[in-house]
């Protein structure tokens, strides 16, 4: 295995992509093409982390498995340098839901909820 992407499942992929950008995620692309109609899926990375977005109406019954509500049960846990400027940068954007903290574990975390009620997790590790 080479890598792994999730690709999760948005109501508006505009307002998703706005809300990613603000994490310094870039639009890499999209069906259709942006500017030629409304979004179905979109590709955005940010370093090494890809995350796919698409809308639940685009699949219509060929997964019928899939949750068909907001957020999900699942946790994105992303690990990134530099923290703590991180978290001053978006904190005022964004809905935390977990402040800056140290684990049991020597990692320094905090948590937010994407704008489709995703839990994101950043991490780095501080050391002592």
């Amino acid at each position: 295995m080479e890598s792994l992407a999730p690709n999760i499942f948005v109501k508006d992929i505009n307002a998703t992509i706005a809300f990613y950008e603000q994490l310094g995620f870039g639009l890499v692309m999209s069906v259709p093409q942006q500017g030629e109609g409304d979004l179905v899926w979109a590709m955005m990375t940010n370093g090494s982390v890809t995350i796919m977005f698409q809308t639940l109406t685009s699949l219509g019954d060929t997964l019928p498995i899939i949750s068909r509500q907001d957020g999900g049960s699942l946790l994105f846990y992303i690990r990134l340098p530099r923290i703590r400027d991180f978290f001053s940068q978006i904190k005022g954007k964004v809905n935390v839901v977990q402040e800056l903290q140290k684990t049991f574990y020597g990692a320094t975390e905090f948590s937010i909820t994407d704008n489709n009620n995703y839990v994101l997790t950043f991490a780095e590790d501080e050391g002592e």
